[in-house]
């Protein structure tokens, strides 16, 4: 199993190194010591954490839809012409961008601060990990 210094794992997690101490000396997480003398903790552990404390905005859009990999965000930035508009959400921590017809921002309102959703739905997603990890 992978493990992770305290601080690697506070970054992953977008929360400060003290939070992850915290949830050590709470049980919810189990720290172990590395050849270095470091506090580490298990990734597959940490993984786990982290789909329980994952928390995404309701959906306000209450549709049915297909596809698993909805963000809902705020609207940050929109750059249009005539024809074509790139509109950039700020989803959680993630941001997300979007190519669409200059037409089509227009008719969904799309405006800065305004409430939407990106739905993903893609055959192809690469995963990578840091060079020299396997």
């Amino acid at each position: 199993m992978p493990h992770l210094r305290i601080r690697d794992a506070a970054a992953l997690l977008g929360v400060s190194d003290d939070t992850v101490r915290r949830w050590i000396d709470h049980g919810d997480l189990t720290a172990a010591t590395d050849e270095a003398g470091r506090k580490v903790v298990d990734g597959l552990e940490l993984a786990r954490l982290a789909r329980e404390q994952a928390r995404s905005a309701p959906d306000p859009l209450g549709v049915a839809s297909s596809a698993r990999n909805r963000f809902v965000g705020l609207v940050t930035d929109i750059r249009q012409d005539k024809v074509m508009a790139q509109v950039e959400l700020q989803c959680g921590p993630h941001r997300v961008v979007s190519l669409m017809s200059s037409e089509a921002v227009d008719d969904l309102g799309l405006e800065l601060g305004s409430v939407a959703v990106a739905v993903v739905k893609s055959t192809t997603v690469i995963v990578e990990t840091p060079q020299g990890e396997s």
